[in-house]
């Protein structure tokens, strides 16, 4: 029987095989770093959210006789649903407004003098704030009694009651410290889309008669559209983390017109000491962010490829 004589591999396999193992040696401390701040957390609360554990017995309530039974309670449980429609209605608000008020500042701010350069940059000092500066600084604004705008407006003739103390408005107050502080984001992303885009577009509709509003809506508009949809996911999933705010601010009040979602886990969690419970409602609002982000993404997305 004669000898078959295999052919070695080519240079360049042996190359790409060494170039792939480097990149997985390369790779592995961060992921093993990513595995044990992100994974294994979410799997301790995970397996936590199928107990009753409570710190008040730790040893006698770590057991798993009625795993979905946080979850069953869940859905009984009337201030938990009144937290998750809170949490939306924040939300869409600070999302909307954020949106909104960035887009129309880029616009505005859109061009290449030295003011507007200036401008740009004052704008972009809430962002770099910390979320717990900035609830102190609303604190003192929307306080009457140290508040500067309550003065000024009390010196003419026209006082304001605390609109973190009103149930009617402590919500919108905190829409509005959001959107203060985050919507640089979408001013400073718009405005990135908004130089990046190529003049001649714009300038044959000016030449075939378009007015300013024509441009925007044909022209501009689905240009930053995919960039808007981006800013509009990312500040979908931070309005989740509007909690400093409502720390400082209203502490979850006046009575829970503010309680949204991760705030009433804080409450069962800190205050009860009900940790299992408290990680059912996590592993809810983990499942709701996941899932309102796919949809946003996805719809947002699909959009744009038709078009």
């Amino acid at each position: 029987m004669a000898d078959v004589t295999v052919p070695a591999p080519p240079a360049s396999q042996g190359w790409q095989a060494a170039r792939r193992r480097a990149f997985a040696l390369g790779l592995a401390p961060s992921l093993i770093v990513l595995l044990a701040i992100t994974l294994v957390p979410a799997a301790a609360l995970l397996v936590a959210s199928f107990t009753p554990l409570s710190l008040t017995d730790p040893a006698g309530t770590f057991h798993f006789r009625d795993p979905l039974g946080n979850y069953r309670h869940l859905l009984e449980d009337a201030r938990f649903l009144g937290s998750i429609a809170t949490q939306l209605k924040l939300s869409a608000a600070s999302v909307a407004l954020q949106l909104a008020v960035g887009l129309g500042l880029a616009l505005l701010l859109n061009g290449p003098s030295r003011v507007l350069g200036a401008a740009r940059g004052a704008f972009l000092i809430p962002m770099v704030l910390p979320p717990i500066v900035v609830a102190l600084i609303w604190k003192i604004m929307f306080t009457p009694d140290v508040s500067p705008l309550h003065r000024a407006l009390d010196a003419i003739g026209w006082p304001v009651r605390s609109v973190i103390a009103n149930p009617d408005t402590a919500l919108w107050a905190i829409a509005f410290a959001d959107t203060w502080q985050w919507f640089p984001f979408t001013m400073l992303m718009v405005l990135a889309a908004l130089q990046m885009m190529p003049a001649d577009p714009i300038e044959a509709a000016s030449l075939d008669g378009a007015d300013r509003w024509q441009l925007f809506r044909y022209i501009v508009f689905p240009h930053i559209r995919p960039v808007l949809v981006v800013c509009g996911l990312f500040r979908l999933i931070d309005s989740f983390k509007a909690f400093p705010l409502i720390f400082v601010l209203t502490d979850g009040g006046p009575g829970t017109v503010t309680e949204v979602t991760n705030y009433y886990g804080f409450i069962q969690a800190f205050n009860f000491s009900y940790w299992g419970y408290a990680s059912a409602i996590a592993m809810v609002i983990l499942a709701g962010v996941f899932t309102l982000s796919w949809l946003v993404g996805r719809l947002g997305w699909n959009d744009h490829d038709k078009r």
